[in-house]
């Protein structure tokens, strides 16, 4: 009887140690698990399909993805507090953020890095994005997004071809401090030096508001009637400019060229009220911060400083195309 009781004695002891170790390992497989923040710019298809591509490649490396609050307006005002609120709940290794400001985001972003938190930016960047020299903005990892200037620059030329080479165009875009859309201007501008036929009448700022763009869009037609070509430079942009031209009776007269890939910009140019629309890569931009971000904790990856993926054109050829299918945003 004494030597069963010792026995059931050694046994539960064993057992005991046992949970304590396999309570241990999963405690210490719990503190090993990397958490990213993805923090998007605002409420809208691109950066839907963005979480889609980081909640796919976090299940996949079997990264803990937080995603913050979707701001319902673009700006650092409202950002940040989203930004910070999150972030204050703890256990943030990596933040995947699309900045809505070139400088505004420097200071509260660099607040976090100094905690120990690493940042990579996707779709926007700091300063002017060259993270490879040291400046007040370059602690990010990278920068994992489009190359601006070079489809501004290809959209210039697209749209300059559809009007024949020359006559008025029109830029509609957001903000004048958010990086994206500051070079899609400014290669837009670079791309029409060489039609010296083609003159640009005028750049509006809507502040990602598609009301106002329609209103912009249709002061600047009742301005300049000859308007020939107009260029819309992301979602708000290209919506509230086509529906301008819808409204104006325009629809052919005027050529729209228009940024990114919504459901809504993919169905007008179907109707023939666009023309031509560039498509960006917002899953893969997203699944691929994820993964350098994994590479980057477990095996010490160096990043690059840009990470470029690139961009795909519709058109009423290639619309209805079933390979198309996959850059719509949705």
């Amino acid at each position: 009887m004494r030597k069963g009781l010792i026995l059931v004695m050694v046994l539960l002891m064993a057992f005991s140690m046992s949970a304590q170790l396999f309570a241990g390992g999963q405690q210490e497989a719990a503190d090993d698990e990397i958490t990213m923040l993805f923090m998007p710019g605002v409420a809208d298809p691109f950066y839907y399909v963005m979480e889609k591509g980081i909640v796919a490649k976090g299940e996949e490396l079997g990264v803990n993805i937080i995603v913050a609050e979707f701001p319902k307006a673009w700006g650092p005002e409202v950002q940040v507090p989203i930004l910070e609120a999150t972030v204050a709940q703890g256990g943030i290794d990596m933040i995947l953020i699309a900045p809505t400001a070139i400088d505004a985001l420097i200071s509260p972003l660099k607040k976090l890095y100094d905690q120990g938190i690493e940042i990579i930016t996707v779709d926007t960047y700091l300063g002017d994005g060259d993270y490879s020299k040291d400046s007040d903005y370059s602690f990010p990892l990278s920068y994992i997004g489009s190359d601006n200037e070079k489809g501004g620059r290809e959209m210039a030329a697209h749209l300059c071809e559809m009007i024949g080479g020359e006559g008025k165009v029109y830029i509609n875009s957001t903000n004048p401090d958010v990086s994206s859309v500051m070079g899609r201007v400014k290669g837009f501008k670079e791309g029409i030096e060489a039609f010296p036929e083609v003159e640009l009448v005028g750049v509006d700022y809507n502040m990602d508001v598609q009301q106002k763009a329609t209103d912009q869009t249709l002061a600047a037609l009742q301005k300049d009637p000859d308007i020939a070509g107009i260029f819309g430079t992301n979602l708000y942009s290209s919506q509230g400019a086509y529906q301008a031209v819808v409204n104006a009776g325009l629809v052919g007269a005027v050529k729209i060229a228009t940024w990114d890939a919504s459901v809504d910009i993919i169905n007008a140019l179907k109707k023939g009220q666009i023309d031509l629309v560039l498509a960006q890569k917002p899953f893969e931009i997203g699944s691929l911060a994820v993964e350098w971000g994994y590479k980057f904790f477990t095996e010490g990856t160096e990043i690059p400083a840009k990470v470029i993926p690139g961009f795909e054109f519709f058109d009423s050829e290639n619309v209805n195309d079933p390979d198309m299918e996959q850059f719509i945003y949705k």
